[in-house]
């Protein structure tokens, strides 16, 4: 299982297009540097100033735009692969540094390819939403909940330990099992496998995704 961050065409793509937005800015800016050698008068230097800032912010909202982009999953509202690992990277440190505990949580939508032959391909992206809304009504603010691809979601708890992690964990099984998911009328049974791992000194993003993963196998084979 790929569990590092992929420099994809998609994110070459942006940062093309941020590179020649950048472009543009930066001759925009010797255009300015022109006018103040060229000893233009205030009013002049006063306007090209405003239309200098204009400009930077149009930049960073596009920058902002596209991060976003590079970041959320395109069927689900929530975050992707990359966007998770951002953020596991950045809790695997607060724990290093400052002991925060915390906790993945792999999860992993039992017989999507049944759902798919016996509802069609609609049905399927049906189910995957439906969890994908159930992992977030079911975690906190602080929580990261991401769709790493296909029918695996990942949850990152921060400020979490043990007994923390097992309550949500269980919370979730229950809610995504006993709450009803319909498509055109008809009724999807859904269920998820969960493994929870915690953070542990000397992790790295690789190593945690691998043991959340071997836990939710562990979790199916007992089942």
């Amino acid at each position: 299982m790929a569990t590092g961050a992929i420099r994809d065409s998609g994110e070459l793509g942006i940062h093309k297009m941020v590179n020649l937005d950048y472009a543009v800015f930066r001759q925009r800016e010797v255009t300015m540097h022109e006018v103040t050698e060229q000893g233009s008068d205030p009013a002049t230097l006063v306007e090209e100033i405003a239309r200098l800032r204009g400009e930077v912010e149009r930049l960073q909202g596009r920058v902002d735009e596209l991060d976003a982009l590079a970041h959320r999953d395109p069927l689900v509202p929530l975050a992707n692969r990359r966007g998770m690992m951002r953020d596991l990277e950045a809790m695997i440190a607060r724990y290093h540094r400052h002991g925060i505990p915390a906790a993945v949580l792999f999860v992993d939508l039992d017989d999507l390819k049944i759902l798919n032959d016996s509802f069609g391909h609609g049905g399927g992206d049906a189910a995957l939403i439906h969890v994908a809304e159930k992992l977030l009504a079911g975690t906190r603010s602080n929580d990261t909940v991401a769709r790493l691809g296909g029918d695996e979601y990942c949850v990152l708890l921060d400020h979490a330990d043990e007994e923390v992690a097992l309550e949500i964990a269980e919370r979730l099984v229950d809610t995504i099992a006993g709450e009803d998911c319909l498509y055109q009328g008809m009724e999807m049974p859904l269920s998820v496998a969960i493994g929870l791992t915690l953070i542990e000194q000397g992790d790295t993003p690789a190593i945690v995704l691998a043991r959340a993963d071997q836990a939710m196998y562990r979790v199916k084979a007992a089942a």
